[in-house]
């Protein structure tokens, strides 16, 4: 990434050990794509103020935050325990929190996209 989206995502210190950003996710954030109504791609102190809420809310999960739903608390993660794209229900019970799952984050982006069209 270059110098000024260090800081819209998580910095490879912030990030946990061997995880690094899919490349479609790096391009969406330097093209500055960041609004897929109803989905927002997450930057900055806002991404991290929710990161630091998910971590409290379910401290057995590991998950990185990447978008959140405009009209709900659905967000998505990457879950480094499935190695999947994590549709989460924040604030739910913990145990009933995950909605469903996409294989990979292009899967995720084609059915925001989706979305997007129905919105």
């Amino acid at each position: 990434m270059d110098g000024s989206a260090d800081k819209l995502l998580f910095t490879p210190e912030e990030l946990p050990e061997g995880f690094t950003y899919p490349r479609g996710l790096l391009r969406l954030v330097k093209i500055q794509l960041f609004e897929l109504e109803p989905w927002w791609i997450l930057t900055g102190d806002h991404l991290r103020a929710l990161q630091a809420g998910l971590r409290e809310r379910y401290v057995t999960r590991h998950l990185v935050l990447f978008a959140k739903r405009q009209d709900n608390d659905d967000c998505v993660c990457f879950d480094l325990d499935t190695g999947k794209i994590a549709l989460v229900h924040d604030w739910a019970s913990p145990g009933w929190e995950v909605r469903g799952e996409f294989e990979d984050f292009n899967a995720w982006l084609h059915s925001a996209i989706d979305d997007l069209i129905e919105f």
